[in-house]
């Protein structure tokens, strides 16, 4: 991203993958060549969320299945928080639990009670291989617990159980956009 532009001015609105496509489910691949091949995906999935009004995005939730995600995501305390990580590690978790609702642009329209920590620390690189660690708390480390999940090939949906868990399978069987 060039000093001074608008994270996704630059990018392309890309078709969202949608729960039941396989690239949800397969743990992605690390990045290993930071040229501008990674800089365009970061400006794709800031465009594509920003179109989609999502507060995170990971890269296989656009078809491409490598550890990038990008935030703009604010925290309890109303801070912004505006950011990508590339191949990031769930360094830290703890706090305390809690079930609040969370949605998914890759299941629209729905959402479920979801138990997360309340603080999370994320480690990882910037585009150009500079390291990074985000430090997020309330909401803000509900979305980066929630984008790491969509890298290694989990959805929200994966951690629901019980009547949780039926109510939201119920729901996706009703939905327009499913399979």
């Amino acid at each position: 991203m060039r000093h001074g532009t608008i994270p996704g001015a630059h990018g392309r609105v890309r078709p969202l993958s949608l729960l039941g496509d396989g690239t949800l489910h397969e743990p992605c691949r690390e990045v290993t060549d930071f040229g501008s091949e990674v800089s365009g995906l970061v400006e794709d999935l800031f465009a594509t969320m920003y179109a989609a009004q999502g507060v995170g995005l990971a890269a296989n939730q656009i078809g491409v299945p490598l550890r990038v995600f990008v935030y703009d995501c604010p925290d309890d305390d109303d801070v912004r928080h505006l950011g990508h990580v590339v191949n990031p590690r769930l360094v830290e978790t703890d706090g305390v639990v809690i079930r609040g609702p969370e949605g998914c642009l890759s299941l629209p329209g729905l959402e479920a009670g979801t138990e997360r920590y309340d603080h999370a620390v994320v480690e990882g690189l910037t585009v150009t291989g500079e390291p990074v660690t985000v430090h997020g708390t309330g909401f803000f480390a509900r979305c980066l617990q929630h984008e790491y999940d969509h890298l290694e090939g989990r959805v929200y949906a994966d951690h629901l159980t019980g009547w949780r868990k039926r109510r939201l399978t119920r729901q996706i069987n009703r939905a327009s956009w499913h399979r």
